[in-house]
């Protein structure tokens, strides 16, 4: 069964001409969903027509239409055949989450154009210049690894105040800053006395006489 989480009937009148749909096909799968709902399992031409204005050769048509788009089925359940619109409602339900991955894209594109726009106001007043077509490449990829635009510009800041104005040293910055992430992630200490600490205890085993000497 396909869940009737979403309304069927919303969805149907929001793509069914994407579906290439007419109104009276449209009328038609209404009419079967209003009776599958009031307890029709099994929904013919002749049922239909008692209930619309339309005679039984053009519902008949209609039905031929439907089950050739694939839109409606006829299944055999307990020994008995019935109607369902279940093909019909995953195609809709399947357009709905292509449309919502696509807004989820066209809002992600629009937050990182966002960010590159305050990237780039940032740089060119800091740096006091027009940045240069391949330093916006560079500050993209760096937005593309997963810098955030805060990142990006206090790791200018930081080779500023070091007098260097290269976007070379603002990569070098980002490179040590990620290296350090890495390191507190997987619980190696940047720390210098540790690192000191290490490194002597490296020495004293590689000059530990692990062979004895008559071996």
């Amino acid at each position: 069964m396909v869940s009737e989480a979403l309304d069927f009937r919303f969805l149907l009148l929001e793509n069914y001409k994407k579906l290439k749909l007419n109104e009276q096909e449209l009328a038609t799968i209404f009419m079967i969903d209003h009776l599958i709902s009031q307890g029709n399992p099994f929904v013919t031409q002749d049922l239909l027509s008692l209930k619309m204005s339309l005679d039984v050769k053009e519902i008949d048509k209609i039905l031929a239409a439907l089950l050739t788009k694939g839109y409606v089925a006829y299944e055999t359940k307990d020994n008995r055949t019935i109607t369902t619109l279940d093909p019909l409602k995953k195609i809709l339900f399947r357009e709905y989450s292509l449309s919502i991955v696509k807004e989820s894209k066209a809002e992600e594109k629009k937050n990182v154009q966002e960010e590159l726009e305050n990237i780039y106001a940032a740089f060119d007043k800091l740096l006091g210049r027009q940045l240069s077509p391949v330093e916006i490449s560079k500050i993209r990829e760096w937005v593309d690894y997963g810098f955030s635009d805060e990142q990006i510009i206090n790791a200018l800041k930081e080779a500023l105040s070091k007098n260097k104005k290269s976007l070379r040293s603002v990569d070098k910055i980002l490179l040590s800053w990620s290296n350090r992430e890495d390191m507190e992630k997987y619980g190696v200490t940047t720390n210098r006395e540790d690192w000191d600490k290490n490194l002597e205890e490296t020495i004293r085993i590689a000059k530990t006489p692990w062979l004895d000497n008559d071996d």
